[in-house]
């Protein structure tokens, strides 16, 4: 017995939306590894927050309090885009002593879900490890989980591969609750 002519579409539909997802994550770290950082600004809303809450070892029964909160506690990250582009500039300008000489990155995605699609936008959860590599012996790992609302925006005027999707928000959490690099440079 075969599925009615609908499901097949809505499952194509899905599949196609998944892929549309994740050629921009890739497209995404392909950017930041290249040290692309300012066509990875035009990836982003004009709107878009940031943010990157700490994580705190708490107790099991205190699950909500495990990481900071957004615009209340402090944050590793908790930026609109305007503070994205003075860090890019910064990064770009070479003024930033932290990334003299500059780091060679790796951001690996994985583990892409769509979760929920309202309207022209979508939530969307996956796995990320970033590999920062700096001088002899500055070699640091982040592993996480990242939470962003991506947005369609049709006149969206970007020369990429990866579709009409700007990230509208992001949240990053860090597997880690301390942070082990000397400085925290690049870009989830």
């Amino acid at each position: 017995m075969s599925a009615p002519p609908n499901a097949h579409e809505a499952g194509l539909a899905q599949l196609l939306l998944q892929r549309e997802v994740e050629a921009l994550y890739t497209h995404e770290a392909e950017l930041l590894d290249d040290r692309h950082f300012t066509a990875w600004l035009d990836l982003f809303t004009a709107d878009v927050r940031y943010w990157m809450p700490i994580a705190r070892n708490v107790a099991f029964d205190r699950p909500l309090a495990e990481y900071t909160r957004e615009r209340a506690d402090a944050n590793w990250f908790d930026e609109g885009k305007d503070d994205l582009a003075k860090r890019v500039q910064q990064i770009e300008g070479g003024d930033h002593w932290a990334e003299e000489p500059r780091s060679r990155t790796s951001h690996l995605i994985t583990n892409v879900n769509v979760a929920e699609i309202r309207g022209t936008e979508m939530t969307v959860h996956c796995r990320f490890i970033v590999s920062q590599n700096r001088q002899a012996h500055d070699v640091n790992f982040f592993t996480g989980k990242r939470i962003d609302i991506l947005r369609r925006t049709a006149t969206l005027q970007v020369a990429h591969r990866a579709g009409t999707f700007q990230v509208a928000h992001r949240t990053i959490y860090l597997d880690q609750s301390v942070l082990l690099a000397k400085s925290l440079t690049t870009f989830f």
